[in-house]
């Protein structure tokens, strides 16, 4: 990509609601702060997936609402997944909080390595 499209990849920002944003790049998508999403955003996000699939011609369904339920099922597991992981690297880290302390060594960062080589380890989608 070259700098002059980088630059107006960075312009085509879209401010959500919640105070994120939301970056468009080339097949790239990506949120650039964290944000869970409550049970009627996950609805909401079901539905629409659903309704612009059989708008764009993807798919013919017969029973439209117990795909959307599905589709609920499978964010809400994600996100208990990614729940238990982070329980998990907790657990892991007050194992050897004194360490830690000790060598002065950042909290967040532990986690965030020891998240991210679990997560890859499991293949967990972070």
């Amino acid at each position: 990509m070259s700098g002059k499209d980088l630059f107006s990849a960075r312009k085509e920002r879209c401010l959500l609601n919640i105070g994120s944003v939301l970056e468009f790049w080339p097949k790239l998508l990506y949120f650039t702060s964290v944000m869970r999403l409550n049970k009627n955003q996950i609805e909401h996000m079901a539905f629409v997936i659903v309704r612009n699939l059989i708008k764009e011609g993807k798919v013919i369904l017969e029973d439209r609402n117990r795909i959307v339920e599905d589709i609920i099922g499978l964010i809400t597991d994600e996100f208990q997944k990614e729940d238990q992981l982070d329980q998990e690297v907790r657990d892991i880290l007050s194992r050897h909080m004194e360490k830690i302390r000790r060598e002065n060594i950042e909290y967040q960062t532990m986690f965030r390595m020891i998240k991210t080589k679990l997560a890859k380890e499991r293949n967990i989608v972070l």
